[in-house]
């Protein structure tokens, strides 16, 4: 099994890198973890709240969980993988069953940032993009995706996102295998990357 860890500032195209991951790998051999579902279940503290907690930092997620789970699937174990609404921003009752693949691709924006996560990656990626990218895709996806105004995504990415985004996604670059600059435009760098990963899988399933 590999573990694809693939991080990145909000909108770099993560989404799209990983996508373009596992239509170019064969049917069912890629499982996706994202991070934004291990994010700390805060049901208890009141809504007005929760929408003004800080979801940029890791100590929003539940970083025990996510290494937990990233270990069984190692060990050949399902997982009951948590989910999340982001309207609400709490933890759904719901899980997602995940079974274990020869890929495993655990994403998100600070998934770098924790050593015990990073130190069970094979691959570690980090999907560049400029800033004012990012801050078109975002106030598209909030919009659209989670019920707020374009106010209320350029409030939070001046507060919030921008400050994080330069304290610890920024950073955790360095630690990057591969950086894949023009998010998930660049198809050179994909192409590399999912060759890499089949490179890797070859010798594995000759075993």
């Amino acid at each position: 099994m590999l573990i694809i860890g693939i991080a990145g500032g909000t909108g770099s195209g993560k989404t799209t890198v990983v996508r373009k991951i596992i239509e170019c790998l064969p049917k069912d051999e890629v499982a996706v973890i994202p991070q934004d579902c291990y994010y700390k279940d805060n049901a208890h503290i009141p809504l007005e709240e929760r929408l003004k907690m800080n979801y940029d930092e890791p100590a929003s997620i539940e970083w025990s969980l996510l290494a937990n789970h990233v270990r069984e699937l190692k060990e050949g174990k399902a997982i009951e993988m948590p989910t999340y609404d982001f309207i609400t921003c709490s933890r759904l009752r719901e899980t997602i069953h995940v079974e274990p693949r020869d890929v495993v691709v655990v994403e998100g924006i600070l998934v770098l940032t924790d050593k015990e996560l990073r130190d069970m990656m094979d691959v570690k990626v980090f999907v560049d993009a400029d800033a004012d990218e990012r801050l078109i895709r975002v106030i598209h996806r909030d919009c659209i995706e989670r019920g707020r105004t374009p106010k209320m995504v350029i409030d939070r990415y001046e507060e919030t996102l921008k400050p994080m985004h330069e304290l610890y996604i920024e950073p955790s670059k360095r630690y990057a295998d591969l950086i894949v600059p023009q998010g998930g435009h660049n198809n050179v760098a994909i192409k590399l990357l999912t060759d890499y990963i089949r490179s890797l899988l070859k010798p594995r399933n000759e075993i």
